[in-house]
This record gives C-alpha cells, sequence and structure tokens, in this order.
C-alpha cells in the first residue's frame, strides 16, 4: 500500500511490460519498459522515468508525484515522447485501498473539448507494480489506453 505522506515504497528499478490501446479492446502495442523511481530535491517529490518504445520506435517518459499532504491528495506532472507530445499534464486524485489515482486532462485541438486521463497506481506487493490509464471522451466514456506491469529489480533481475 502507498504510504500517504511519501511515496519512497516505489523507490528503486523496475522492469517490465507496456501495454497501449488507442481503440477499445483493440491492443495496438506491446513493449518492454524499465523505469527509475528516485527521491526528486531530497523529497518528498518522487521522479518516476521511464523508457520503452512504442511500435518499434524509442518513447521516453518522466512524471513527478507528490503527496499533497494539505489537500489530502496526490498530483503528477507528466511528460512523455509519444502520448504527450509538446504538453505537461497536471493530475490529482485521491488514495486508493492499494494506491493512487490521478487524474488531468489533455487539448485535443482549438475549439475542441478537453479529454481526460486517469492514471490509477497499484502496488500490487513490494515487488509488483501495475500502473493503468484510462482515457476518458468529454462525454464521459472511458477505455483502457495503458497499462504498465513492473516487476522489481533486485540485483540486476526483475523479482
Amino acid at each position: 500500500m502507498v504510504d500517504l505522506n511519501q511515496l519512497e515504497q516505489l523507490l528503486g528499478d523496475w522492469r517490465g511490460n507496456c501495454k497501449t490501446w488507442f481503440e477499445p479492446d483493440k491492443l495496438a502495442d506491446e513493449s518492454e519498459v524499465t523505469g527509475q523511481f528516485a527521491l526528486l530535491l531530497d523529497g518528498p517529490f518522487v521522479r518516476h522515468s521511464y523508457r520503452s518504445a512504442m511500435r518499434g520506435r524509442p518513447r521516453f517518459g518522466e512524471e513527478t508525484l507528490v503527496y499533497d499532504g494539505t489537500m489530502a491528495r496526490f498530483q503528477s506532472s507528466w511528460i512523455d515522447s509519444f502520448h504527450m507530445s509538446s504538453a505537461i499534464m497536471f493530475s490529482q486524485g485521491p488514495k486508493t485501498d492499494d494506491g493512487f489515482a490521478v487524474t488531468g486532462s489533455y487539448d485535443v485541438g482549438p475549439q475542441i473539448p478537453a479529454w481526460f486521463w486517469r492514471t490509477e497506481y497499484r502496488l500490487v506487493t513490494p515487488d509488483q507494480l501495475q500502473i493503468t490509464a484510462f482515457n476518458i471522451s468529454p462525454e464521459g466514456e472511458e477505455a483502457k489506453a495503458v497499462e504498465t506491469i513492473y516487476r522489481r529489480i533486485r540485483d540486476g533481475n526483475a523479482v
């Protein structure tokens, strides 16, 4: 379970699998992913950086995560070489039973309503992390967009 005051349980190196969907129930890509969670500014911020591929092309991303104790919610900022293009997404949301979930919005064009993106972080075990993102239309229809299953790396091997 993720500690409300810090995200230290996520710290370390991770390796896993990332799946991406552009249409509901139609897998578009599946790639290996490596990631690292590290303290930023000596805490309480945590940087999640990752490397993967999208349809055979390199993909990189980074999130800054924090628990805002004043408002009792998690917050994130996210950049990604494929999904976010030249924008930064800010998201926030509550603790969940086994982690936390944050929701943000992104623009798809001028005079077009923004879409939403919810990301759920589940620490399944101390050595397995599931990050699932859902794309949500302006009308509220949602579909799984990205799912990463990480396993913690110890002594060079995923456990």
